[in-house]
């Protein structure tokens, strides 16, 4: 563990090479150090970072962001991002070391610690500096309820001034799927049984030779496991009877731990393995419920043993009618995009839009004049809220089609040209999927996921 000191700002060409030289300013990372307030972010956010430990070596709040940074835009692990960090001088200048060094900065392990001290709402944050890096941040108003930063944000395309409504707000949402493989009921319940009978070797031990090991029959367990995962095209029957096969031995696997509980304490079960007892209890009663009712549909249904957290999102795509991850809400302005809301359950995303168009206000200072977005956003609530606002909402007015052909043409040729504008919205989640791995998350937490997801938007702005 380390503690963590704010550093000097130094330039490029102050930084010292041992071998001779100088940094290139036109560097993309020497670019990239511009635009972020380095000394604002020590400021700020050297708090999240006090107590972490009592020091090995000194670390800076940009270390931490700048790591997250070059992890994210060059899509590597924790190993390889110290690794490039260590083999490149400019990386090394953009995290604030003063002078290459041979010698990685910090061990990979703390890449972790990073993302679990940097929340969403602190990458958010910076977010907006780096889509409006001459912000005043002397008002600036802390994190909404949503996850997103208020503050006042202006651009070269819109600025602060009268009452008028000025821009265009674009809105979509997306899953963000994680790293789990594809989950079905005999996939997660042989995880189970397996996490189970680990839980009961640990409980045992201290009794081997005073009492026999119990029967588990894992072996059998896992033979029936296998032989209808052989299977090429299971029907229904042979499903059911595997996932009945499969709940009978974690029943009796949960007899035999609650059985050894009265004789071993659970202080002998390391972290992940306590957590896996009590989510494997809840996997339980849900497949147990589904099994008895017949049915594929429980609130709240687990999908993922190590990932608790991970819901399945109806999407209704050709490639993926369910994905699994969170579902992320958005909005572009001016080409910049913002995490409006982030959630791991299910949620309509037109509930989105009255906060969305208040960031923008607090951010800009005033309303947009068009809201962009597709029809699930346009029910009755949202359409009312628009109108009070003097702001456009893109689609067909409710109600039956005007007879007017002017005013048809009109309406016809408008939902066109915002049909085209709201791509720029669709390009970004097309962007943040193929080049900066929005499209698998691969962090284990849920904390650290939301911080993965919030970087990986900074990193596309």
């Amino acid at each position: 563990m380390y503690k963590f000191e704010a550093r000097q700002t130094i330039l490029p060409q102050d930084f010292f090479l041992p071998f001779g030289g100088k940094l290139n300013p036109e560097n993309q990372w020497c670019k990239l150090a511009g635009l972020i307030n380095w000394g604002i972010l020590e400021d700020q956010y050297i708090d999240n970072f006090k107590d972490v430990n009592v020091g090995q070596k000194a670390l800076s709040v940009r270390v931490a962001v700048g790591s997250l940074i070059i992890q994210n835009k060059k899509t590597l692990s924790d190993r390889e991002t110290v690794q490039e960090i260590t083999e490149n001088p400019y990386m090394q200048y953009f995290i604030g070391l003063e002078a290459f060094t041979e010698k990685a900065p910090f061990d990979p392990s703390m890449m972790v610690h990073f993302r679990k001290r940097l929340d969403k709402d602190i990458i958010n944050e910076i977010n907006e500096m780096i889509a409006n890096p001459d912000r005043d941040d002397s008002d600036k108003k802390p994190p909404n309820d949503k996850g997103t930063p208020a503050g006042k944000l202006g651009t070269t395309e819109i600025t602060n001034g009268p009452e008028i409504n000025q821009g265009k707000l674009l809105l979509d949402a997306t899953c963000v799927p994680a790293d789990i493989h594809y989950p079905t009921d005999i996939w997660l319940l042989n995880n189970v049984r397996e996490s189970l009978e680990e839980i009961i070797d640990v409980l045992h031990f201290p009794h081997i030779g005073d009492r026999n090991k119990p029967r588990t029959y894992r072996e059998t367990a896992h033979k029936d496991f296998l032989n209808f995962s052989k299977s090429k095209r299971p029907n229904g029957k042979k499903i059911r009877k595997a996932t009945g096969q499969q709940l009978r031995y974690i029943r009796r696997d949960f007899k035999i731990i609650d059985e050894l509980i009265k004789i071993s304490p659970l202080e002998l079960l390391d972290k992940r393995q306590y957590q896996n007892l009590l989510v494997s209890r809840e996997i339980y009663r849900q497949q147990l419920q589904m099994y008895r009712n017949k049915n594929h549909s429980v609130e709240d249904r687990i999908v993922s043993l190590h990932m608790p957290f991970i819901r399945p999102i109806v999407r209704g795509k050709t490639n993926a009618t369910v994905e699994f991850g969170a579902k992320l809400a958005i909005s572009v302005v001016n080409g910049y995009s913002f995490m409006e809301h982030l959630s791991f359950d299910n949620f309509n995303e037109g509930i989105t839009l009255k906060a969305s168009v208040e960031n923008f206000k607090q951010r800009f200072g005033h309303y947009p004049e068009a809201v962009i977005a597709d029809k699930i956003y346009r029910n009755r609530q949202n359409i009312a809220y628009c109108k009070e606002r003097g702001i456009r909402l893109s689609g067909p007015p409710l109600g039956r089609p005007v007879k007017d052909a002017e005013l048809r043409r009109q309406q016809y040729h408008q939902e066109r040209e915002d049909s085209s504008i709201r791509n720029a919205v669709e390009g970004k989640f097309g962007e943040g999927k193929r080049f900066y791995g929005l499209n698998r998350i691969m962090t284990r937490l849920q904390s650290t996921s939301e911080t993965v997801i919030a970087m990986q938007l900074l990193v596309m702005n």
